[in-house]
């Protein structure tokens, strides 16, 4: 029983991250086209103004959330099997109950870490280069 849910946890692993990197790699290459030509002040990228730094948090963040909330719901599945297969024993139904709601937390703190850290990133990015024009008549 052990042998299948450690599979299906590596499987919902595999697949998060086989998931998440082709979307990562497409958006590179559409905002590569999107920006030729176009130069930005300090490093930054021309859509964003966010520099490269930024960008590979907020990458590894994302990544790092697939995975995690993919645990997470295995562990909410995991923890609904336990309490099915209780039997009425009080223990086996505490234990799932416990694995449930730690599997909630876990995704809240996942959740909050996200905007967290967007939101630093947010702060602490450069602010746009401002460009001015002057007409002569």
């Amino acid at each position: 029983m052990k042998r299948f849910f450690v599979s299906l946890m590596a499987t919902a692993l595999f697949a998060g991250v086989v998931l998440a990197f082709p979307a990562t790699s497409v958006f590179a290459d559409s905002k590569t086209e999107v920006c030729k030509g176009v130069t930005t002040v300090a490093g930054g990228s021309c859509a964003d103004g966010t520099s490269d730094i930024n960008r590979i948090i907020s990458v590894f963040l994302n990544i790092f959330s697939v995975v995690i909330g993919i645990v997470a719901v295995v562990m909410i599945m995991v923890g609904g099997f336990k309490y099915i297969t209780a039997g009425g024993d009080s223990s086996k139904v505490t234990s799932a109950k416990h694995t449930i709601i730690y599997a909630l937390i876990g995704i809240i703190v996942v959740a909050m870490a996200q905007f967290l850290v967007q939101f630093v990133l947010q702060k602490t990015q450069p602010p746009k280069a401002t460009t001015t024009t002057t007409t002569t008549t």
